[in-house]
This record gives C-alpha cells, sequence and structure tokens, in this order.
C-alpha cells in the first residue's frame, strides 16, 4: 500500500508542473535602403540581420550596360560565410564569401575578394528602368563587409578594336559581342604577355545565367584553356540572337595548361579540408574580335587549290604529246633507214646496226661496271641466258674479274641474246598469257633452282639478267599482288578510321571542348560541322596527285604490253624489267596519305597521330623495294613478306606513342630490335638471299671471321655492296643511339625519319652507282630530281614551323598558332600539304624515268648494285 502511494504522489508532482516549450529565436531584423552605383557601402551583417541594397537603372533597347557587383569581407570565418543573393528581373545569382573554389584531387581555395558582372536582360522597350536587390546575410556573430556597384565601361565589344582588362578566379571577367550586318562569322581571339596562371576563354548564347567560374564554365558553350594565346571561330547561324558573352575565367590551378601543381605545406593542426588561400592569382589579357573570311573567299581558295593540281594533268598530258611525237619521229627515221631484208635478218639471228644517236643512248658495249679501276664486264660465255633453257650452260665469273667489251659494231646485234639465241623463240611465243595457273613457287625458268641460283647469286659482278631469269608471267602476278594487298589494306584501314574522325568532330560540336583537337586556332576555317576545312583541303594534292601518277602508269603499261604482243625486241630483252604493280601500290599509298591525312586534320591529336603517318611508312618502304627491284626483279621481297614488316612497323609506332615518352625499358628494346634488324638486312642484301638463318649461323659467322680475317686479311668479295652497307649500318646505329639517348617524345616522327634517312641514302647509292657504271640520266628524270630537291626544301621549311604540338598541352600548343599566310585562308601547315604532294609526285616520277636510258640497252649489259 505504502509503494503504490508514493508513486501516485509523484505521478500528482508531475502533472503538476507547467509544461516547457521550445524557446522561440530573436525575430531576424530586416533593414532595406535605397542605393546608388559607384558608392562603397561598408558594414556589418550578422544571424539577426539582412541588408537588402535596392537599385535603379536605366535599360534601352538599343544598347547595353554592364553591371557588376563587387564585395569584399573583412572578417575571417570560412566555417560560416556572408550569403550575397542579386535578384534580378529575370535571373537570380548568388554567391558566398569567402567564395570556395575546387581544385585537383579536390583542393579547396578560398577568395575573400569576388566581382561577378550581372546578366543584362532584354527589354522591347526604347528605355526602361529596372530594379535589382542585393541581399546580405550570414549565420555568424558579426562580419563586416565592403560593397561597391559599378557600371562596366566597354561592356560591348567593337570589332577590329582591342580591349585590356584584369581577370581573378573570383573575379571573372565577360564581354558581349554583337554581329554586324552582313558579317557571318568572327575570330574571337584573346592573349596575354604572361603564361600563367592559366584561365579559361568560353563563347556563351545570350542567357541567364551566365556560367563564369572555373567549376560550371564548361556547362555551355564553347571553351578553351589559354595560356598566352587563345582563338575561337564564332558563326553567326550557331547565336539566334546575333550576339554572344566572352567569358575569361582564371583557373584555380595551372596543371590543366601545362604548369607545376604547386605543394601547399599544412600546418600540424590544420584539417586537410581547410581551404587554401591563393593570395592574388591575376592575369591581364587582351580581347579582339575580327572578321572572319567570307563565303567568297572558300570558294577562290578551292578554286585555286584545284586550279594548282589540275594544272599538273595539264602539264603531263602536254608532255606525253610531245614525247609521242619525237617517238613518231624517230620511228620515221628508222623506219626510212631499215629495209626488209634487214627486218628478215633480223628475225633469223643475224646482226643488225642501229645507230646509237637514233637509240637515244650512248654506246653500252664499250662501258665497264665502274666501281673498279679496270672497267669491268663479262664476257658472252661467261653470263646466262636471261630466260635460258635447261640445256644452257652457265659460266661463273666470281674468281675473275671480267675484261671489257670493245665490239667492231656500234651495238650488239640485237637479235642475239647472251647465250647466242636468236629471237626466234621470242617472236613464236605471245607475252600476255593468263595467269590463273602460274604460281612462282611451282613454276620456274630454272631447272636445278637451287644449285644455279647459287652459282648466279653469288658472282661477284651481275647483270640484270642474272637476276632477271623468272618467267615474266610469274613476276608480273607477284607484283600485282602488292597493288591489290594495299587495296584491300586502304579499305579496311579508312572506314573506322572515317567513322572515328566523324565522333570526334561530333563530341567537340556538342561538349563545345576545342581542347579535344590541336588546330591552328588562328586559321582555323569551319565549313558545316567541320572546325578546320582548310587543313583538310590542303590535302587534296595526295589524292588528285595520287590519282595522276596511276594514270601515268596505266599509259605505261598499256604501252609496254603493246610493245611485247608486237614482240618487240627492245621490250623483251632490253632495259630494267617493267613491272608496274609497285608503282601502283606506291600511287595508291599517296591517294591513302591525303585521305587519312585528311581525316588526321579532321581533329588532329595524339591518339590519331598515326593515321596521319601510317601511310607515309608504307610510301618510304615501297620506294625502297621500288628501288631494290629495278636490278634485282627475281628476288625482291613478296607482298606478303613486305606489309607484314610495315605492319610491324605501324605497330612500334603505336607502341612508342602510347607508352613510349620517359620509358626507359621501351627505348632499350627498341634500339636492341632496331640493330638487330639492321644487321639482318644488311646480311641479306649483301647474300643475295643466299643464307640461312638456322642454328648453324654463329658457326658459320666464326668461320668466315677465321679465313677472311685471321687466317688471311682479305677484302669483300662485293665492295660496292659493303660500302652501302657499312654506311647503312653507321646510319642506323647512329639513329638508335641517338633515340636511346634523347628519347625524342615524338616517336612517330622519328621512326619515319629511319625510314627516310634510309630511303635517302639508298636513292644516293643507287645514282652515284648509275653514273660510276657509264649510265647517264636523261633531261626529264634530271629535272625532276633537281625540281622535286628544292620543293623538299621548302616543304620541309614549312613543316618545321610548328603551328601545333599534341606533345604538349592544348593551352601550350596555342602558342604556337600563327595566322593564316596564303590567300587569308592557309597557314604554313597547309603550304606543307601542298609542297609535299607536290614532292612526292616528283620523287615517284623520279624512279619511273630514273633508267629510261637503259631502254634500249641490253640486260647482260646493265650491272646490279
Amino acid at each position: 500500500m505504502l509503494g503504490s502511494g508514493v508513486a501516485a504522489l509523484l505521478a500528482w508532482a508531475l502533472l503538476a508542473l507547467p509544461p516547457t516549450l521550445p524557446q522561440l529565436p530573436e525575430k531576424r531584423k530586416v533593414e532595406e535602403k535605397e542605393a546608388v552605383f559607384d558608392t562603397t557601402y561598408a558594414d556589418w551583417v550578422d544571424a539577426n540581420l539582412l541588408h537588402i541594397y535596392a537599385f535603379n537603372h536605366s535599360v534601352r533597347r538599343n544598347w547595353t550596360e554592364g553591371v557588376r557587383v563587387s564585395v569584399n569581407v573583412l572578417s575571417d570565418h570560412k566555417d560560416l560565410p556572408v550569403l550575397f543573393v542579386v535578384r534580378q528581373k529575370e535571373a537570380v545569382v548568388s554567391f558566398q564569401v569567402p567564395l570556395i573554389l575546387r581544385g585537383l584531387y579536390q583542393r579547396k581555395y578560398a577568395y575573400q575578394e569576388v566581382s561577378r558582372t550581372l546578366c543584362q536582360p532584354q527589354t522591347k522597350a526604347e528605355v526602361e528602368t529596372q530594379h535589382f536587390y542585393v541581399d546580405v546575410s550570414t549565420l555568424s556573430l558579426n562580419t563586416s563587409y565592403k560593397l561597391r556597384v559599378t557600371r562596366v565601361e566597354n561592356f560591348v565589344l567593337r570589332t577590329n578594336e582591342r580591349f585590356s582588362f584584369n581577370a581573378t578566379a573570383a573575379q571573372p571577367q565577360y564581354f558581349k559581342y554583337e554581329f554586324p550586318k552582313g558579317m557571318d562569322s568572327v575570330i574571337v581571339k584573346v592573349t596575354s604577355a604572361m603564361a600563367f596562371p592559366c584561365s579559361v576563354i568560353s563563347i556563351q548564347d545570350i542567357l541567364c545565367p551566365v556560367y563564369d567560374l572555373d567549376n560550371n564554365v564548361a556547362f555551355i558553350g564553347m571553351y578553351q584553356t589559354m595560356t598566352k594565346k587563345a582563338a575561337i571561330t564564332v558563326q553567326r547561324k550557331d547565336f539566334p540572337s546575333n550576339s554572344f558573352y566572352v567569358v575569361v575565367v582564371v583557373k584555380t590551378e595551372d596543371e590543366v595548361c601545362g604548369g607545376p601543381l604547386p605543394y601547399y605545406p599544412l600546418s600540424k593542426n590544420a584539417s586537410p579540408e581547410e581551404p587554401m588561400d591563393q593570395q592574388n592569382r591575376q592575369k591581364m589579357l587582351e580581347v579582339m574580335v575580327s572578321p572572319a573570311i567570307t563565303s567568297e573567299a572558300y570558294m577562290g581558295s578551292v578554286l585555286f587549290c584545284l586550279g594548282i593540281f589540275l594544272s599538273f594533268y595539264i602539264l603531263t598530258l602536254l608532255i606525253a604529246c610531245w614525247e609521242s611525237c619525237r617517238q613518231q619521229k624517230k620511228k620515221g627515221l628508222l623506219a626510212a633507214m631499215d629495209s626488209p631484208s634487214l627486218d628478215t635478218a633480223s628475225l633469223l639471228g643475224h646482226a643488225r646496226s642501229i645507230p646509237d644517236s637514233f637509240l637515244s643512248h650512248s654506246p653500252y658495249e664499250s662501258y665497264g661496271y665502274g666501281s673498279f679501276g679496270n672497267g669491268s664486264s663479262s664476257s658472252a660465255e661467261g653470263v646466262t641466258d636471261s630466260v635460258g633453257s635447261t640445256e644452257s650452260s652457265y659460266g661463273y665469273a666470281g674468281q675473275e674479274q671480267f675484261k671489257r667489251r670493245v665490239a667492231p659494231a656500234p651495238m650488239r646485234p640485237l637479235g642475239i641474246a647472251m647465250g647466242q639465241r636468236s629471237l626466234e623463240n621470242v617472236a613464236g611465243r605471245p607475252r600476255l598469257d593468263s595467269l590463273s595457273s602460274v604460281e612462282e613457287d611451282d613454276y620456274d625458268t630454272l631447272a636445278d633452282i637451287d644449285y644455279d641460283k647459287n652459282v648466279i647469286r653469288t658472282k661477284q659482278y651481275l647483270c640484270v639478267a642474272d637476276l632477271a631469269r623468272k618467267d615474266k608471267r610469274v613476276l608480273r602476278k607477284k607484283y600485282q599482288i602488292y597493288f591489290w594487298n594495299i587495296a584491300t589494306i586502304a579499305v579496311f584501314y579508312a572506314l573506322p578510321v572515317i567513322q572515328l574522325v566523324i565522333t570526334y568532330q561530333t563530341v567537340v560540336n556538342v561538349t563545345g571542348n576545342q581542347d579535344i583537337c590541336y588546330y591552328n586556332f588562328l586559321c582555323a576555317h569551319p565549313l558545316g560541322n567541320i572546325s578546320a576545312f582548310n587543313n583538310i583541303l590542303s590535302n587534296l594534292g595526295y589524292v588528285l596527285l595520287g590519282l595522276l601518277f596511276l594514270l601515268i602508269i596505266l599509259q605505261r603499261e598499256i604501252n609496254y604490253n603493246r610493245a611485247l604482243l608486237r614482240n618487240d625486241a627492245h621490250a623483251l630483252e632490253c632495259g630494267i624489267p617493267k613491272h608496274f604493280g609497285l608503282f601502283y601500290a606506291m600511287g595508291t599509298a599517296l591517294m591513302m596519305e591525303g585521305l587519312l591525312s585528311a581525316c588526321y586534320h579532321v581533329c588532329p591529336n595524339y591518339t590519331n597521330f598515326q593515321f596521319d603517318t601510317s601511310f607515309m611508312y608504307m610510301i618510304a618502304g615501297l620506294c625502297m623495294l621500288k628501288l631494290y627491284q629495278k636490278r634485282h626483279p627475281d628476288i625482291n621481297a613478296s607482298a606478303y613478306s613486305a606489309y607484314a614488316c610495315l605492319a610491324l612497323v605501324i605497330f612500334f609506332s603505336v607502341v612508342g606513342v602510347v607508352f613510349g615518352k620517359g620509358n626507359t625499358a621501351f627505348w632499350i628494346i627498341f634500339s636492341i630490335i632496331h640493330i638487330l634488324a639492321t644487321l639482318l638486312l644488311s646480311t641479306q642484301l649483301y647474300y643475295m638471299g643466299r643464307w640461312k638463318l638456322d642454328s648453324g649461323i654463329l658457326r658459320r659467322i666464326l668461320h668466315v671471321l677465321y679465313t677472311d680475317c685471321v687466317r688471311q686479311c682479305s677484302g669483300p668479295m662485293y665492295v660496292d655492296r659493303m660500302v652501302l652497307l657499312v654506311m647503312g649500318n653507321i646510319i642506323n646505329w647512329s639513329l638508335a643511339a641517338y633515340g636511346l639517348i634523347v628519347r625524342p617524345n615524338d616517336f612517330a616522327s622519328y621512326l619515319l625519319a629511319i625510314g627516310i634517312c634510309n630511303l635517302l641514302l639508298y636513292f644516293a647509292f643507287y645514282i652515284i652507282m648509275k653514273l660510276r657504271s657509264g649510265e647517264r640520266i636523261q633531261l626529264i628524270p634530271l629535272l625532276c630530281i633537281i625540281g622535286t630537291s628544292v620543293v623538299w626544301g621548302f616543304a620541309l621549311f614549312f613543316f618545321f614551323q610548328g603551328l601545333s604540338t599534341w606533345q604538349k598541352t592544348p593551352a601550350e600548343s596555342r602558342e604556337h598558332n600563327r595566322d593564316c599566310i596564303l590567300l587569308d585562308f592557309f597557314d604554313d601547315h597547309d603550304i606543307w600539304h601542298f609542297l609535299s604532294s607536290i614532292a612526292m609526285f616528283g620523287s615517284f616520277l623520279v624512279l619511273l624515268t630514273l633508267d629510261d636510258d637503259l631502254d634500249c640497252v641490253q640486260r647482260d649489259k646493265i650491272y646490279v648494285f
């Protein structure tokens, strides 16, 4: 009973107590005051006080006036900032001070002074008075601040007038530009004398709000990072209001522009989340809006480009007509001198004397090899038949030097081949048989092929007849594969490339991020959805001149086939053997270089640079193969092995671009592979393929070194080849050492330089040996060599101007941008495209016509080197 009474008493006591109500906060005091422009208001605010500043200003329909709000918070309460809210007719802008902006790795940066330009609403009235209010509030106890509202002078930019201003990360700037009547596009150029701090230039439509902070400037419009230069081409069609804002924002960090990421030491008691003070990151800039080119300039540039390259078609046609007339005159003179009895005697294998003056070549029966003092040459008995039968016996002249021929007649009888064989066997069989059942592995004119190859190809002094013994049908099919393979490669390579670059361009247009592509923005003329049409148009020369070269080769092949059908003795037994498959492959590669270079310049960057260089590697490789094929038609590489090696080169190019920058292990591995490949290729060339890479290779190398260097010191058997290969090894070993030591950033260009150096070395060797062998260079190839060398020199000058580079950040690359230099449309790199396409076309013509002086010389008198 007692326990229950105590409980009841306690319950009554609790019920008797008055209820405890929550304490209501003190009502916030609101102070509203009329404010005027260009006056500084110094005041304080706390949690119980709200300041409202009321401003009014006149807005005119045909005149835009900028309004800028600047605040400075004097108290350091980072956890309880002061909030500023600007209420306008059609927009609200709010920001806190200290203003916190984030950088890389979520670093926080605090700014006590903040300035923002207000978005200007449009009005339809002639003059309208608009009001806006600035609210100041905080949750801190007591915070002092300063507020100032000013009008922005020169808020509207004028065409071709420069305007200078300052900006910081917390004090961005933006200006308005209106398109004048009749102007469809302009270029906004922003420059600065100082590279850092890094900044962002943005082009935005006339909308509110304006995104002018580091953390939101990339939300809309077009933008690009900047150190010293920035340029954006703006088209009227992209802005329905015929005006736009130019927004300049200074970034909190410089890492995106290639600058260092500073280390801010934190005190022992400081929190990692504590904002960092950047002191004064201010940048002075200058902006100018200038007119872009007109549509008439586009049309004029296109016609100029077409006119240049179509003129080569006209010039080629004129030269072909002149050559045809010259040949007709020559044939008329020869026909006047010849008689039916002479023709009959020729077919029967008897001598036919033709003056050298009508054959357009010097007497070859008296020239020697030219590489040695006594001018060596082979006798008729020591040289094998170019299409010899199995009954022919082959003399081996490797152990003694040839003796100079002295023929009593001005020229050796065309009717007699090297084995004293008449042309009646040749005249009796067709030359253009079906190739469907002819394979190189199944059919060979040599009866005991391995033995005879070793005998013939290891002679000390070789003639073209020694290395042109396989059936012409077999070789024709072998070299046609070069063309069909590269055509197939081109289709499979080009289609995904085109799709990829279209995607790149779409991403640039949709996101507005112009840091994706490395253009020369000071000379990038858009057309439709393409950002730099001029860089694409300038590649037209590769395509047109490549097509012209294919037409020239087609005409040459038609004439050659006609000569074979009429059993022309010169086509059958004289001159460098004619194989056109590699020439077709070279012309196709030149056209594909133009197409893929255009694809690369749709959006140039390091991820697609291989598109611009892949077919350059192929062109260099095919030119070397063609130069080697001229005097080694039987032993030249097959299309499959050649393209496999080129694919390996492109593979290393991609790996080097992606992983090679600063990677020591990659450069060591590549240099070793480079040197080993050089040694293997040298051995292949020196022994004409008559060696084996097997387990006994080391034993054979030691045996050669012992017999030739230790036991008796003897010179190399093939002196000229040895000179070429020693020079080639010196150059390639030097390039490998350079790459290993310097480790250049542009690996693709370094790899291309290796190919070009080897091509130039072999070409120089070929020219020197041709002249030393008593041969000569005719007028057309001589003019091509001189003209091509001059054009290459100018082309390389423009190439090394370096208008952009993806080895640096986009902002640093723009420091190299330059204005157009030709027709206000083409820049230095476009001129490189023009000149290099002409130079490549000229180089191809040199390879095509270089040995035209040998067209009337029998192949047993044309020496191999």
